[in-house]
């Protein structure tokens, strides 16, 4: 298998949560909280993705407030192991700020 960003599980951004099932960090690319299942695969079962959304929209809502926040589950960068980000409107905006 190549080398999985997500499996590695670098803490280079703030890390929010983390247990046996996903860990949430704010997204190093998109710089919006993010959740990332453990296991290395696309489709979670249902229990594992309901466990997850509700770590991503605890923390989500915490930043963002109640509904100041989307929960985006298209995987673009990497297809192969199951994602998630809570982006509020601004962060395409913020992201080129950063740079």
């Amino acid at each position: 298998m190549a080398r999985c960003e997500l499996c590695e599980a670098a803490r280079i951004t703030p890390w929010h949560h983390e247990d046996d099932v996903c860990w949430v960090a704010d997204c190093e690319i998109c710089d919006v909280p993010m959740v990332v299942w453990k296991e290395h695969a696309v489709e979670p079962p249902d229990d594992a993705l309901a466990h997850m959304l509700t770590h991503l929209e605890t923390v989500a809502t915490a930043r963002f407030g109640a509904g100041g926040y989307s929960v985006d589950r298209i995987m673009r960068q990497i297809p192969d192991h199951f994602h998630a980000h809570a982006r509020d409107p601004n962060w395409w905006a913020r992201r080129f700020q950063r740079r």
